[in-house]
């Protein structure tokens, strides 16, 4: 299918919804209160009744400001979300020693560890992400992989499976009524682009893409039919990952579920809780509150102060009997710090149990220092949701990362054989290492383990060549190495 036609509505119509409710999640996201004041504008009230703090028009007087406080929880569960995927970067591997070398030059040069990081926040946040291989000769002498939002795409399924994707940007310009925008579709083997000049919900018509600095570049790399570069390939050079499925809201949709699908008015509450716990505060400085005779008149149109540090003050004609107007009235009231406390704890306990994750990765629970297994242990429902996770993860990165060998191939490296990497993620709780020295040492006073064991197991990540090579090195150091005999020539 070619690009959009001149004129035709953009964001696509088909997908309104789902914009609608990534432009929410968005909102939560940032913790930007002008997008949320701008989300909720047309949504006065919550499930419960209340109206969302979020969405009250608050005009402060002169001299006063929004008192309205965002916790960014949100933030903290799509970042939490992230970690426990790619903390520890995953391992890539395939049988050509080759293509494993060039496969590991690509991924570190690229970043893609960071871009991987990037792409799992996003993804939890909005439901989901796209991968996009790409390449610049004039920028690095590597295929690029970049992250792609879900607010930036319009997808194309075909029985569950991505068909085509259409990307958008929209472009700088000086004008205040125009908007320009670059459009890049990717089919299988074609990759095709277009530059629209229209308004914020048309596209309006389609300009040479020499019309705009940003897109200028594109032009020389373009095809004899001036709008598409041919791939070569059999396979898109685009994937989409799922944040996690089914899409509650959207039964049978393709698309994945955002974390915070059905948490919004959590986040309001939890907002509003933190807003009333500031307000206490505020509410409970101390303030004095004292008759007119311990004014100080400063002469007409100056008004009148009250000295605190003031020791002698001259007689004050009250009446007699009037004890209470002479004295000094202390008013400070008392801050529901418990009742606040209990409440912001039960709101995001349950908020981070509606995303699948365990209350300890968010601090809610015991402190203490905890062996990796305690702490797999405590848990288990983020292990299980991250889990989940890695196997949306898992097929789209190997298909991209097989999409960058290919391209590899084409444009730097002929003599390369491009292979489909294996996948391995890498454990998002890291063994305690004093822990692990004190089990080794008890294992080796018990005579219980090999030194080949004993290295697999502080090198999880090495191969046998690595592993073998450090056990050679420990035992010639440890002087435990004993010579081959046949080498030696002792046996006939």
């Amino acid at each position: 299918m070619p690009l959009p036609d001149n004129g035709a509505i953009w964001p696509p119509r088909q997908h309104d919804a789902l914009y609608r409710e990534m432009r929410a999640d968005d909102a939560w996201y940032s913790g930007d209160r002008h997008r949320l004041a701008t989300v909720y504008r047309g949504q006065q009230h919550r499930e419960d009744g209340r109206r969302r703090l979020w969405a009250r028009h608050q005009h402060p007087q002169p001299g006063r400001h929004d008192t309205r406080l965002h916790i960014p929880l949100p933030a903290d569960i799509a970042t939490t979300s992230a970690d426990l995927l790619f903390s520890e970067p995953p391992v890539f591997t395939v049988t050509d020693p080759a293509t494993q070398a060039r496969l590991d030059e690509i991924t570190e040069a690229g970043g893609i560890a960071n871009t991987l990081l990037e792409a799992a926040e996003v993804g939890a946040a909005l439901g989901g992400v796209f991968l996009r291989v790409t390449w610049d000769t004039a920028l690095a002498p590597r295929p690029l992989l970049t992250a792609i939002h879900a607010d930036a795409a319009a997808p194309e399924f075909q029985w569950g499976q991505l068909a085509a994707v259409t990307f958008w940007r929209e472009l700088p310009t000086d004008s205040a009524t125009e908007v320009w925008r670059h459009l890049e579709r990717h089919e299988v083997g074609t990759i095709v682009h277009g530059l629209y000049q229209g308004t914020a919900d048309n596209l309006g018509t389609r300009v040479p893409l020499t019309e705009h600095p940003d897109t200028a570049g594109l032009a020389d790399s373009l095809g004899p039919e001036g709008d598409s570069i041919p791939t070569g390939l059999d396979r898109l050079t685009a994937a989409y990952v799922p944040n996690i499925r089914p899409n509650r809201r959207h039964r049978g949709s393709p698309l994945g579920r955002s974390d915070y699908q059905g948490a919004h008015d959590l986040f309001d509450a939890l907002d509003e809780t933190w807003s009333s716990w500031l307000r206490d505060i505020r509410l409970a400085r101390a303030r004095l509150i004292v008759p007119d005779g311990y004014l100080r008149h400063h002469g007409p149109g100056h008004g009148a102060s009250f000295d605190d540090d003031r020791e002698i003050w001259q007689a004050l004609a009250i009446p007699p009997g009037d004890s209470g107007g002479a004295g000094i009235t202390l008013s400070q009231f008392a801050i529901r710090v418990d009742e606040h406390e209990r409440t912001t704890a039960a709101i995001m306990r349950q908020a981070v149990q509606l995303a699948g994750y365990s209350a300890q990765s968010f601090g809610l629970g015991d402190s203490t220092a905890a062996t990796a297994t305690e702490v797999t242990a405590r848990e288990r429902r983020s292990m299980i949701t991250r889990d989940k996770k890695s196997r949306y993860w898992a097929p789209a990165l190997a298909d991209m990362l097989l999409v960058m060998l290919q391209l590899d191939r084409a444009l730097y490296t002929p003599a390369l054989t491009p292979e489909r990497p294996t996948i391995t993620f890498g454990d998002s709780v890291s063994e305690d290492p004093q822990s692990v020295a004190q089990t080794l040492s008890l294992l080796q006073q018990a005579q219980a383990v090999s030194t080949d064991t004993k290295v697999r197991a502080l090198h999880p990540d090495w191969d046998d060549v690595a592993v073998a090579e450090e056990v050679e090195r420990i035992l010639t150091e440890t002087g435990a190495a004993v010579p081959d005999p046949m080498q030696a020539g002792t046996l006939d």
